[in-house]
Formats: structure tokens, C-alpha cells, sequence
């Protein structure tokens, strides 16, 4: 990540990225371990809220647009419909459609770092 920032490359936090973490931090077994869990992203969440994390938040609305952009697949010339049918989820579905509307707005080419082979199929 540091080679990345030097060359001058951001780090964009999707709305979505948010949610899907903190449902799989709610699903953690272990209650010690979640509460852990739960207070370091909160910790992330608060730099970023404070401009001090390498990360931004993707200010993106969620409304009649942004839903009939992930029902249509965003650019992925795919509707919603099949990609639920490849097994890709409506949670990866709204971070292709958040880098869409990023890079929309931005004009800047935008990928999606991830460590999940589905979504990086589109990344």
C-alpha cells in the first residue's frame, strides 16, 4: 500500500465495503473477538471520518439512479439478474456500480482491490 500512496494513487472506501464488513464482524462467533473486531474498524471509520486514514469515503446516493445503475450491472454490460445467476452477490454488484459512479464523476480510471476472486474478476 505505501508504493501505491508514493506513486500518488488513492485508496476510495465504498459505502458497500463498509456494510459487508461490519455483517461479517456481526456474524463472528466469538463475542470477545467481535467487540475487537467491531472497535477497529470503528477506529478505521473515525480516521477517515477525520481525513487521517490513507483511505476516503466514496460519498455516493443511494437512490432510484444508483439502483437502477446496479439492476442494469453498472459497466459491466451484465444486469443484475445474471450476475446473481454467475453467483456474484448485490453486495460486490454495488461496489462495481460505486467504482462506476466514481469514475464518472472523477474521470479517473478506477480499479477494485480486493482479495475475493469474483469481484476481482471485475476489478
Amino acid at each position: 500500500m505505501k508504493e501505491r500512496l508514493a506513486r500518488g494513487e488513492r485508496f476510495i472506501l465504498p459505502i458497500t465495503s463498509v456494510v459487508e464488513t461490519g455483517n461479517f464482524i456481526a456474524q463472528v462467533s466469538d463475542g470477545q473477538l467481535r467487540r475487537q473486531t467491531a472497535e477497529k474498524l470503528a477506529a478505521i471509520l473515525n480516521l477517515i471520518c477525520e481525513g487521517k486514514a490513507p483511505w476516503v469515503l466514496h460519498d455516493v446516493a443511494w437512490d432510484r439512479a444508483f439502483l437502477k445503475t446496479l439492476l442494469d450491472g453498472a459497466d459491466t454490460m451484465s444486469s443484475y439478474v445474471e450476475h446473481a445467476v454467475n453467483k456474484v452477490g448485490a453486495g460486490d454488484l454495488c461496489i462495481i456500480t460505486e467504482r462506476f459512479y466514481f469514475q464518472e464523476r472523477s474521470s479517473v480510471r478506477a480499479g477494485i482491490w480486493t482479495f475475493d476472486a469474483g469481484l476481482r474478476a471485475h476489478a
